[in-house]
């Protein structure tokens, strides 16, 4: 099984229920695989070709569905990347994965201009080197199904964890591990056919992507997504389009509880309201839940190298364990906390998490010393210090990498360091996250320069490059960065001069 005869098969199935819904437009599953089909048969004579990288640049939409799918049905290795990226970024991962093809959509053509040395596609017309996408879907219309024989060991994606680093990270994934986060997805959220899964976030990131975009498609729900959202719309969505599932960020809770047209939206279809990307605090919990009028709040850790599987916090158990990250891993994941001798970790004894199941990445591409250090017999090593509590809770205490969660986006600090550092006249920087009532943490710039360069030039800078949530939002000029003996930044020092 693979996720493109997934989508074939429940064509034949739910021919006549809706597969996706973005704003106006409207596709069964039946014409969904039908916009699929036709791609992939132009996709196949451009010469993409089984393992070959292909590059998605898209908002939630329904052509990222079609070109998701079709992509894999030639056999491609599909790579969803931020719709949020520069170019610079986005030429980066195209020879570092050594993509065959870019699909991009209309609204993000003006960011990425020409690019050359790639097979090129965009939604709506032709434009310089870029074939019309919605012709090739057009264009063909072939009655026999295209096929080719994909094992769930075959490779099927590829998702970045950090795009400008001297070492990208590309996570790589087969069928198993994605069918895997879906089925767990599945039966952790009681997805069913009647289901209506409202996807808002990037499904450039793992757990909107595998857990609830292909959880749904999965068991033949119906996905509700569009290329935009502010509060009041993500509202009209759930009560116009009578959704039962959504999964967001706490920030995304937080502004939602504080909406003045929450009050006068029926949001009673709505059983399971998911969040990650930080846990949310008792006090947290409790705003919410009362703005919501719901006891179904659940918590899912994870990360890209798991899938995202990992652990989940159930909504009865909010009372006494949030702010935690749950007791159990999710269906089909082992989780453990390992202290610095490799032994399990006793009661309230601080270790790394290591996390393990069929939703765990094949590696890094092209980099075997990562994946070696990283993956180990099968058990992805997080990098986030944890502790399990007499009750069986587990808190996440640090990150061994020091990475930022900013609303749910991850920031590595590296990326940002490496070019802000390319400036003249700044002669080396420590980003570090600081704690930010809304977003968790924002991105902190420290800088030494001999010159008058302020925060504004390097903030000008960095917005060339860099997405924004990476940018840092505070600058601060500094003589010396502390170190230790062995010469290494000492980023705590930094976080309590906050």
């Amino acid at each position: 099984m693979n996720t493109s005869e997934l989508l074939a098969r429940n064509a034949r199935k739910f021919a006549t229920r809706e597969a996706i819904v973005c704003e106006e437009h409207r596709l069964t599953y039946a014409e969904l695989n039908g916009y699929v089909e036709n791609l992939a048969h132009s996709l196949h004579e451009l010469e993409i070709r089984y393992r070959d990288p292909v590059v998605l640049l898209m908002p939630n939409s329904i052509e990222f569905a079609i070109s998701y799918f079709a992509i894999q049905r030639v056999g491609g290795i599909v790579i969803p990347v931020s719709a949020h990226s520069t170019k610079y970024e986005i030429e980066h991962i195209l020879a570092h994965s050594k993509a065959k093809a870019l699909i991009v959509h209309d609204v993000l053509y003006p960011i990425v201009g020409e690019i050359n040395n790639v097979i090129c596609l965009k939604t709506g017309d032709e434009a310089g080197n870029f074939l019309s996408m919605r012709y090739l879907m057009s264009h063909h219309k072939e009655k026999t199904p295209f096929e080719l024989s994909l094992k769930e060991d075959d490779l099927a994606a590829i998702m970045y964890t950090s795009g400008t680093t001297s070492e990208p990270k590309g996570v790589l994934f087969n069928y198993r591990n994605i069918l895997s986060v879906a089925n767990m997805a599945a039966i952790e959220f009681e997805l069913k056919p009647e289901s209506k899964v409202l996807v808002l976030l990037s499904m450039s990131h793992s757990a909107p992507l595998h857990m609830f975009f292909l959880g749904a498609i999965l068991v033949g729900a119906t996905v509700v997504t569009a290329l935009e959202y502010s509060n009041d719309s993500m509202l009209e969505m759930i009560q116009h389009e009578r959704t039962t599932h959504f999964f967001g960020t706490p920030l995304t809770y937080h502004v939602l509880a504080r909406s003045e047209q929450l009050s006068y939206t029926d949001i009673s279809t709505m059983i399971w309201w998911a969040y990650g990307g930080a846990p949310m605090s008792k006090a947290e919990v409790e705003l919410v839940s009362e703005a919501l009028g719901t006891q179904r709040l659940v918590c899912v850790y994870g990360l890209t190298e798991t899938g995202p599987s990992g652990s989940i916090l159930l909504p009865e158990e909010h009372d006494k364990g949030a702010g935690s990250i749950g007791k159990r891993a999710m269906f089909g994941t082992e989780m453990r906390i390992v202290n610095n001798l490799g032994e399990e970790a006793a009661t309230d004894e601080i270790g790394e998490i290591w996390v393990a199941g069929e939703g765990v990445m094949q590696g890094y591409i092209d980099n075997p010393l990562e994946t070696q250090a990283v993956l180990q017999q099968g058990w992805v090593r997080t990098g986030d210090l944890a502790k399990g509590d007499e009750n069986g809770f587990i808190w996440l205490v640090d990150r061994t990498k020091d990475i930022i969660i900013t609303g749910g986006q991850i920031v590595y600090p590296r990326e940002t360091e490496e070019l802000l550092n390319r400036i003249d006249g700044v002669h080396e920087t420590a980003v570090i996250g600081v704690p930010h009532p809304e977003f968790g943490e924002i991105v902190k710039a420290y800088y030494v320069s001999n010159e008058g360069i302020d925060g504004e030039t390097l903030g000008n800078f960095a917005n060339e490059f860099l997405a924004t949530y990476k940018v840092p939002r505070r600058y601060e000029r500094i003589d010396i960065l502390p170190r230790n003996a062995s010469g290494k930044i000492l980023k705590q020092a930094l976080r309590e001069r906050q």
